[in-house]
């Protein structure tokens, strides 16, 4: 079921760039074919996603996947005719979101934001900053208003996780399920975890 999905990864220049690496491999993982998953990065995103995770991890995604140019509108992520059913921006920065919630598609990220919106289609943010202003949680507002579903990467602690990966796992796999892609690990609430 998974494998005929085709998701968009866009990565902004927040910090949390393993959200985003995780995510990718995840995806792949639950059987989603590899040309079925597009990535974008802004600027600040690639540069924050290299000093964060390095050159090679950034080299592998590119080897791996088909990464667009955020300043790219001739792509089909810009067109609603295209069959893109899920754009998840991870991480997400405070400036992507204002774009996104004031449809300020000046980007490709944004304007594929924008897409999903109009055309009814699944758009989740990541967002990852501390503290929130009021223009921040408004921007949310209108963004859940529109049909968006915004996912604080708060990692969770139930399932006990022990090693950075486990704990980043918490938010990447809640990604995936409010995506709608089955992920057969994700630890559930008192599922897997018997007193």
């Amino acid at each position: 079921m998974n494998k005929n999905r085709k998701i968009v990864v866009g990565i902004t220049g927040a910090s949390g760039s393993c959200y985003a690496y995780q995510l990718l491999k995840k995806a792949v993982a639950a059987g989603i074919c590899r040309d079925n998953i597009s990535v974008v990065f802004s600027v600040n995103g690639k540069e924050v996603f290299e000093y964060e995770l390095g050159n090679a991890i950034f080299r592998e995604i590119a080897e791996n996947f088909g990464i667009y140019g955020n300043s790219d509108f001739m792509t089909p992520l810009a067109s609603g005719s295209s069959d893109i059913d899920t754009l998840i921006v991870a991480p997400c920065s405070m400036g992507t979101l204002a774009r996104i919630a004031t449809g300020l598609a000046s980007d490709l990220i944004s304007r594929t934001a924008d897409v999903m919106l109009k055309e009814r289609r699944r758009l989740i943010l990541v967002t990852r900053e501390t503290p929130l202003n009021l223009i921040h949680l408004e921007n949310m507002l209108a963004v859940t208003k529109a049909g968006g579903i915004i996912c604080p990467a708060s990692p969770s602690f139930y399932s006990k996780p022990d090693n950075r990966d486990a704990l980043i796992a918490t938010v990447t796999e809640r990604i995936l399920s409010l995506a709608g892609i089955d992920c057969p690990d994700r630890y559930k609430w008192m599922t897997n975890n018997k007193l």
